[in-house]
């Protein structure tokens, strides 16, 4: 696999992870979570991210204008997103929508969550 593809996420394989701070994950969780965190982690995605969920759902015609960078490349980052099961998109003549897909992120915020309980530095 190329550092460009990035696999489409299966969201069923995400539930299976407990929280991180719970027990450390093994390698097959990792790479299942990882190309979530990896869309994620490109600024421009993030903010593409942003927007998307702030809004039922969104026109790349809305997102195109908000950014200082070529159509095809804000098609690639929202196909980074895409693939890595963070939004859904639906084609509509000739323009694309898009919205967030709310179970990954209820799946990314459950793995992330730390305990009230649980000192600080996670030791118990």
């Amino acid at each position: 696999m190329s550092k460009q593809e990035l696999p489409v996420v299966d969201l069923n394989a995400v539930a299976c992870c407990a929280p991180i701070a719970v027990r450390p994950m093994d390698a097959d969780q990792a790479a299942v979570v990882a190309p979530m965190f990896k869309a994620l982690g490109d600024p421009i995605r993030l903010r593409l991210m942003s927007m998307i969920a702030s809004a039922p759902e969104i026109c790349v015609c809305d997102l195109t204008p908000a950014f200082d960078l070529s159509g095809p490349t804000i098609s690639h980052h929202l196909k980074v997103l895409r693939e890595a099961g963070l939004v859904d998109s639906e084609r509509r003549g000739t323009w694309v929508w898009y919205r967030v897909q709310p179970e990954a992120f209820r799946q990314l915020g459950a793995l992330l969550e730390i305990s009230a309980n649980q000192p600080a530095g996670g030791a118990a």
